[in-house]
């Protein structure tokens, strides 16, 4: 099963997240099918692509909640 969730980059203090497609099993930084997009939570920046979103779940990837939060509210 695909899931569509963060993935942690930057530093320790300094997080930034990719808004990645991987196997459900794998680890949360670990292999990747596709890279959907970022968010940098300090800079409140988030870029994804809506449209290549919306194919992953045509095809049946589910999103984590936070992905779920992050398309809706358009932040």
């Amino acid at each position: 099963m695909l899931k569509i969730r963060l993935s942690q980059t930057g530093k320790k203090h300094a997080r930034q997240y990719r808004v990645v497609v991987g196997e459900k099993r794998s680890k949360r930084d670990g292999k990747v099918v596709d890279t959907l997009g970022f968010w940098d939570p300090q800079n409140k920046k988030v870029k994804i692509d809506k449209k290549l979103y919306q194919e992953w779940i045509g095809k049946g990837a589910q999103p984590t909640k936070i992905v779920q939060t992050l398309i809706n509210t358009g932040r």
